[in-house]
């Protein structure tokens, strides 16, 4: 995305803040006029106070009637301007920081939701090809993004622009041969930022890519400890991280150096600038074409003349490192989830359980399927076992029925109608799932076996752990149903995680239950009661084994 398309869609998506933005805006808006006045004391001091110029037509009004006829009075008036002024200004930097905090940080709110409720809609395979830490990299870091662009990026360069066109007129006014010798350097300005701009914006984007890779190694590693500390691979995963932080700080570092050789070459320009106006300037107060007084004024406000253009240079580089997170967000805004609702879906509330296969086929990539001519139905209540060694597609036929994936060819019908056709939050409240290695949440064992129906009461979710054989070591525990698992449940052993996720199934009431190996990890013992509690729960059901 280009800068300006790129700028648009923060716009957009920033509307319901365009209010505060606003506001933000003008506020900032009035560190031109307070600029203007911060030479202005140094000049009455120097021209009024110790010369004798009378004082300038736009400042007399302000100064009261009886300071104007004394040395002392004028003086304490230009004393006085510059306490005014400097208050001014810190109580116009204090309301734009807050509101511009207040405003930054919904708006990254804002975004960081949405991020998060479209990736939990992208499909199984994007993740399986993105890889998590990545999504996890754009949320939490890429979407801050919107901040920068919105608020840091388009208002101090929009005011900077205010200020620029302020301090030329001034100068112009004051001394128009001055002020296009103070613009000279404005043709070497733009010819930098054009050439610097697009090299930052690769070099940043490939600084997040190197920093994601990065973070991803983090959590390959802090969820699979057992198997690193099982192997003692510590120091070879050590050295993984080292590498690709290693790699991402030499990126980081790239950009650094871009930026320093900008911020230096602008420096040069700007004293190139400053050099021939000081020449020029000297030359006029030597020749009488201005007061010193007015000469000290006008470098005053060649420097503020200079501070707008090294800030909007300054902002269109480093604006590329939050162009370059927002581009990554929004590329994942923009990745359509494999599996979506089609207009106007079917609802349904409770399916009978009658499924069938008609001639269907899937594949991963293009011309190489896992599945053909899959032709089969199941009657309502019936038991199905799916054998096959690995790699035959078992779990590709579970996710089929769930619609993990959509089939390339055939269909796939639930009572009759194409699963497709039905609205995918109702299909899926169709079916419960008990996996090999059951995922239960970093929260109590009450809200894990509530997963499935978050309004059920007190009574429903222990009515579901006692149907699940799980009521027993429930209670033995120190605070009962409000027991942490602690993260993926490893508070718990394997059978007891194994009669939650049961426990979890039973509270949902599914008419389709598929039990994903759900004893090969138990012991014997375990086993037996798991076994009768999947019995229970099998009962009336449509079951895939």
């Amino acid at each position: 995305m280009n800068d300006i398309r790129l700028f648009r869609r923060v716009l957009r998506d920033a509307k319901p803040y365009w209010l505060s933005i606003f506001a933000t805006f003008l506020v900032s808006l009035l560190a031109t006029p307070l600029a203007l006045l911060n030479p202005v004391p140094l000049q009455l001091a120097v021209d009024s106070v110790i010369g004798f110029e009378p004082l300038p037509p736009v400042i007399e009004w302000l100064v009261p009637v009886g300071l104007r006829q004394s040395q002392t009075g004028l003086l304490f008036f230009a004393a006085g301007l510059v306490i005014a002024v400097a208050l001014l200004a810190r109580l116009q930097n204090l309301a734009h920081w807050l509101l511009s905090t207040h405003t930054g940080e919904r708006l990254v709110l804002t975004l960081q939701c949405r991020l998060f409720e479209h990736a939990q809609r992208l499909s199984l395979s994007y993740h399986d090809s993105i890889g998590t830490a990545d999504t996890i990299y754009r949320i939490q870091r890429d979407a801050t993004s919107i901040r920068a662009v919105a608020l840091e990026g388009i208002n101090p360069i929009v005011t900077a622009a205010f200020t620029l066109v302020a301090m030329v007129y001034v100068t112009f006014r004051v001394d128009w041969q001055l002020a296009l010798v103070a613009l000279t350097v404005t043709p070497l300005f733009t010819a930098l930022i054009v050439w610097y701009r697009h090299r930052l914006r690769t070099s940043w984007i490939q600084v997040k890519d190197l920093e994601s890779a990065a973070l991803n190694v983090v959590q390959e590693v802090l969820t699979s400890l057992r198997v690193v500390k099982a192997f003692a691979q510590e120091k070879r995963e050590q050295d993984r991280f080292r590498l690709r932080y290693g790699q991402g700080l030499e990126s980081r570092l790239k950009a650094i150096h871009l930026t320093g050789s900008f911020d230096l070459l602008t420096g040069v320009t700007v004293a190139t600038g400053t050099a021939l106006f000081l020449f020029v300037g000297v030359r006029h107060v030597l020749e009488g074409v201005l007061t010193l007084g007015l000469l000290l004024l006008i470098m005053s406000y060649l420097a503020q003349l200079y501070e707008p253009l090294k800030s909007i240079g300054k902002k269109i580089t480093d604006l590329q490192n939050a162009l370059a997170s927002a581009e990554r967000a929004y590329s994942l805004l923009d990745a359509c989830p494999d599996v979506a609702d089609r207009p106007n879906g079917r609802r349904i509330d409770r399916a009978r359980g009658h499924l069938a296969f008609r001639g269907v086929g899937s594949q991963y990539e293009p011309g190489n399927p896992v599945l053909q001519g899959i032709d089969f139905h199941v009657p309502p209540g019936a038991r199905v076992g799916i054998a096959g060694k690995t790699g035959a597609g078992k779990t590709t036929l579970v996710n089929l029925m769930i619609r993990f994936q959509d089939p390339a060819v055939g269909e796939i019908q639930l009572d009759g109608i194409d699963l497709r056709d039905y609205r995918l939050a109702d299909l899926r409240n169709q079916f419960a799932i008990v996996l090999q290695d059951p995922v239960l949440f970093s929260t109590s064992i009450a809200e894990n076996i509530a997963y499935a129906r978050p309004e059920a009461s007190t009574a429903e979710i222990e009515g579901a752990a006692r149907a699940a054989n799980a009521h027993e070591f429930i209670s033995q525990l120190p605070h009962g149903y409000q027991a942490p698992v602690g993260e993926r449940g490893m508070r718990l052993s394997g059978g007891e995680r194994q009669r939650i996720a049961l426990a979890r199934a039973f509270l949902k009431d599914a008419p389709v239950l598929i039990l994903d190996e759900p004893t090969s990890s138990i012991d014997m013992k375990t086993e037996t009661g798991i076994i009768e509690a999947m019995e229970r729960l099998m009962e009336g059901r449509t079951t895939f084994m």
